[in-house]
């Protein structure tokens, strides 16, 4: 089948966008890395980081290497088809490698943006946020490239089949190295989070309260690790993440279109196959603009920072927005207008979340001031008081992506609701999707700039570099803060509306198996029906999938309690960690003299191995069993039970999500709103109340939290790449 010419813009772009990541990272690496200390500072972090990188990426390539063995037996059988095992190996391949590259990137720029905050708050900000943006072009210029080289290939190789159908194996296949990314994402992510969440517990406990040392003073055994933290956490996880987001919502889309569009024609069934594509290809080009356009003045306070950020980020979204009605209307798609809405609608539903992130969670604002000033009778009522405000919190990114479902459904497929045209409503939903995260590049940036500014804090305040420079540091620091909430829902936010897209691609996913399986009629209510003729209400009559049905019921208590079960899991490996953490900081003060005089040196290599280790033991457990989860449901309940599984935990493990990264995100603010110097400042009762508060938030944003939104995405790939065992055998 013949490549349509505009098909290599996408190519491009990710070209493009990888090329202004090394010009970024090029021009951060001349900027000076300051004082020989804090060379010394930087070296220590980045070596901790490395060393904890390589060593999850030896445990995560075990795992790969065994899933990939797995998907090749069930390839030799007939259960699966022969390009997956590969098409697996690369979506982790290059998940890791974004977080690989966006990760290094951090490690170098914190010192240089601590050492820039010497001279102005604004050239600071600019090395910090063109280092994130570093990590944002990456995720979309590695995710495009996949996607390109696999489009490529399997228009080359694949053989033997009419162009409709071969359009449907294509967007199918391509599909499965979403699971790549997920695994691997999930890895970096619960890794990550237990690591940071162990030693920043740590530093906090005892060195805040206990012993009464700032945040990240050099006399701090863990404040080396909760730096290392920092950047394998929220930098790695973090970038692992959204990169599978992007590839998640843009495969699961491109295969919702092939399905949606052959009944149409061959050529629209391939513009509805390249239209994701060719806006997130846009995405790019606008993003790099949105970049350029960030900066601020000297003096800046907390909104006048976050103005500066959303300028380019504003920026960037409305001539994205602008654009895709040119893009879908020279493509020449079938009702390209509805279409160009429901891609703003994507785009209004992130905004929304990100403004009521930023509401719940930023210290200008109401509810994390109440949080902060419940901290005069204690710790307990700050605590009460955060899980409140997160349960609150919820209300209005749930409601914003109600509305962008109905209403992205409904102009894709018309007014009023249309349930018989489903496919092209639910094509509407997935592309509502890539509008959300068509801007990524700018998006992520402004969330990976957050652990580079803590970073630099950390590398000001262990170098004694003064109250002007620690003045600047603290401010971006505070701005990272809130960016990262906003940047966590934003994340979870896309996360649902890709969830949504690929439940519907699971059922493309089954038609392609049963085909594979020689199962080409359907008897459906005594009535035969060819299956590559049969829509998505067939399928759900043929599975009998109703809310009376039992196995979809117990799919759905299945997938809420996973909600749950994970959470617990990941927050007691947090838990455990930073126990030993604690003793060990506790242990060093007991027993080294002179530390807290500065006439020792903390051993800070022994607290990094510490959350090393702690994080490697703790990580497996929770992400195999997001594997297994789904393969068991469908060996038990077959096909009806694993839709009521995605379903219970798409729904419960959304709303869970943002209620636990709010929360943290308030709490941590709040601490933040106090060191300020308000309600008594540093070392105030009010203070350690705070302290304990956030210490509480920081696994609840760090690690479940972010951590639920690959959650939800993995057990829809793990159930993808599963189809034809599910298709071919249930117990029940």
């Amino acid at each position: 089948m013949e490549i349509q010419p505009i098909f290599w813009f996408i190519p491009i772009a990710s070209l493009l966008a990888l090329l202004f990541a090394f010009y970024f990272f090029k021009q951060m690496m001349k900027a000076s890395e300051g004082t020989v200390e804090m060379k010394r500072i930087a070296q220590y972090v980045r070596e901790g980081a490395m060393s904890y990188i390589k060593q999850q990426y030896k445990i995560v390539s075990i795992v790969f290497i065994i899933l990939a063995i797995i998907f090749g037996i069930m390839a030799y059988f007939g259960l699966q088809n022969n390009w997956v095992p590969f098409a697996f190996l690369t979506g982790g391949f290059f998940s890791g490698l974004s977080g690989f590259l966006g990760m290094k990137t951090a490690t170098y720029a914190s010192a240089r943006t601590a050492n820039a905050a010497k001279d102005s708050l604004n050239g600071a900000l600019k090395i910090a946020f063109r280092s994130g943006a570093v990590m944002g072009l990456v995720v979309v210029g590695l995710g495009l490239l996949d996607i390109s080289l696999w489009y490529l290939i399997l228009n080359t190789f694949v053989e033997n089949l009419d162009p409709i159908h071969k359009n449907l194996f294509i967007t199918t296949t391509m599909l499965t190295f979403g699971m790549g990314a997920s695994t691997q994402a999930l890895f970096a992510r619960v890794g990550g989070g237990i690591y940071t969440k162990a030693a920043d517990v740590g530093a906090d406990l005892v060195g805040k309260v206990e012993a009464g040392i700032p945040e990240d003073d050099h006399r701090n055994p863990a404040t080396i690790a909760d730096n290392v933290g920092d950047n394998v956490g929220d930098v790695a996880g973090m970038g692992a993440d959204l990169y599978e987001s992007y590839c998640g919502s843009i495969l699961a889309t491109a295969a919702l279109g092939a399905a949606a569009f052959s009944t149409i024609s061959i050529e629209q069934q391939t513009k509805a196959i390249l239209a994701p594509m060719l806006i997130a290809a846009v995405g790019v080009v606008l993003s790099i603009i949105g970049i350029f356009l960030v900066r601020t003045k000297e003096g800046a306070n907390m909104k006048n920072l976050l103005r500066s950020l959303s300028i380019g980020v504003n920026t960037s979204s409305i001539l994205i927005a602008i654009s895709t009605f040119a893009i879908l209307y020279l493509l020449g798609i079938d009702n390209w207008f509805g279409l160009s809405i429901s891609v703003i609608i994507g785009l209004l539903v992130g905004i929304v979340i990100g403004q009521s992130t930023e509401y719940f969670t930023s210290q200008s604002y109401n509810p994390t001031k109440k949080v902060a000033l419940s901290g005069k009778t204690g710790p307990a009522t700050v605590i009460i008081s955060g899980l409140g405000n997160g349960m609150i919190s919820t209300s209005i990114p749930v409601i914003a992506v109600v509305i962008g479902v109905i209403f992205s459904y409904m102009f894709a497929s018309g007014f009023p609701l249309n349930l018989e045209n489903i496919s092209t409503g639910l094509y509407g939903i997935g592309i509502s999707a890539v509008g959300m995260l068509s801007t990524l590049g700018i998006t992520l940036a402004t969330d990976a700039y957050g652990p580079i500014a803590d970073n630099a804090g950390g590398n000001a305040e262990m170098c004694g570099l003064g109250e002007e420079v620690r003045k600047r540091t603290d401010a971006l620091d505070s701005l990272g803060n809130t960016t990262a909430a906003t940047g966590k829902g934003f994340a979870i936010g896309s996360a649902a509306l890709t969830g949504l897209a690929l439940l519907a691609s699971y059922i493309e996913e089954i038609r392609i198996a049963l085909i594979r399986l020689g199962q080409n009629i359907l008897n459906i209510d005594g009535q035969m029906m060819e299956t590559t003729k049969a829509s998505f209400n067939d399928f759900m009559m043929y599975y009998n999938i109703h809310l009376m049905n039992p196995k979809v019921l117990v799919g759905m208590f299945l997938g809420a309690m996973m909600t749950f079960i994970f959470c617990g899991l990941t927050m007691n490996a947090v838990g455990t960690a930073a126990q030993a953490m604690v003793e060990e900081v506790r242990r060093q003060f007991r027993e080294i003299k002179g530390i807290l005089t500065g006439e020792a040196v903390p051993d800070y290599a022994k607290c990094v191995e510490i959350s090393t280790k702690g994080a490697q033991r703790a990580m497996l457990l929770p992400s195999l069993l997001a594997i297994i989860t789904p393969v068991l449901t469908g060996v038990f309940f077959g096909v009806t039970g694993v839709m009521g599984l995605l379903i219970g935990g798409l729904s419960t493990g959304f709303v869970m999500a943002i209620f636990m990264a709010n929360s943290g995100g308030a709490w941590d603010n709040a601490k933040k709103y106090v060191e300020e110097g308000n309600l008594g400042g540093k070392g105030s009762e009010v203070h350690k109340a705070t302290v304990v508060g956030d210490t509480v938030g920081d696994p609840f944003k760090d690690t479940s939290g972010p951590s639920l939104n690959i959650l939800i995405k993995l057990m829809s790939m793990v159930a993808i790449i599963m189809a034809g065992l599910t298709a071919s055998f249930s117990l029940l």
